[in-house]
């Protein structure tokens, strides 16, 4: 049997939202690769899933992992699994550069349909969502204000990630390049017994803010195109 490698989703929040592909993939695998072995360990606890081994998979770690997990599959025909801390692996957290090789060594891979936090945010926010794009988490320094620059000239709906201590922020910066009428939608612990949402345009958002209740979280934020802007205007 050839080893081969599977991206495994695991829930942005609730446990619930994991698929049953997935607890069968994860319980016959012969190696889990997670971004935080601690975080895994206690999805698998609960699902009383004992994988032979578990390896640490993160940003700090991925080429040279990635090479002895190439090599486990490849030349010892183990199934690993990769999984992250939340959500799909590859997106906005580590996994292109395993599967990239994988490709270019022709080794098996195959990815688990599954939880990712843009999905639902978008259709949430009931924006357009053809077509979107994922811009990820938003640069912290020189290149910032260039990003927001770009978001605010998009045509199409934008979404990013961004840390709760950086989401007042990104808002006024978006207001301050000329977008404070243009529609966002914030939504904090997406699938999480707290889950929250606000809809408006920057400028009411940034009005109703609070910092108790909107500084902690997960957080993913919609943000309408021109185009959006353009037809409510009309």
């Amino acid at each position: 049997m050839n080893g081969m490698l599977t991206i495994v989703p695991t829930p942005v929040g609730n446990l619930e939202d994991i698929t049953i592909r997935a607890l069968k993939t994860l319980s016959k695998a012969d190696i889990i690769a997670c971004e935080d072995t601690r975080t895994t360990g206690r999805l698998l606890k609960h699902f009383q899933i004992s994988p032979p081994k578990t390896v640490a998979f993160h940003a700090h770690n991925e080429q040279q992992t990635a090479e002895y997990l190439l090599n486990e599959i490849e030349f010892h025909k183990k199934k690993v699994a990769l999984v992250s801390d939340a959500g799909t692996p590859g997106i906005s957290d580590p996994g292109a550069f395993l599967i990239r090789q994988c490709l270019d060594r022709k080794i098996q891979l195959t990815v688990l349909p599954g939880p990712t936090a843009l999905i639902p945010a978008i259709v949430m926010s009931g924006l357009a969502s053809e077509p979107f794009t994922f811009f990820g988490f938003p640069p912290h320094k020189k290149s910032r204000n260039a990003f927001i620059h770009e978001i605010n000239e998009h045509a199409y709906t934008s979404i990013v990630y961004e840390a709760p201590t950086r989401v007042h922020d990104f808002l006024q910066s978006l207001g301050e390049a000329g977008g404070e009428n243009r529609h966002v939608f914030i939504v904090r612990e997406i699938s999480k017994m707290f889950e929250d949402y606000r809809f408006g345009t920057v400028s009411e958002l940034l009005n109703q803010w609070s910092d108790e209740s909107m500084s902690k979280g997960e957080f993913v934020i919609v943000i309408a195109g021109n185009s959006y802007q353009s037809h409510e205007n009309s």
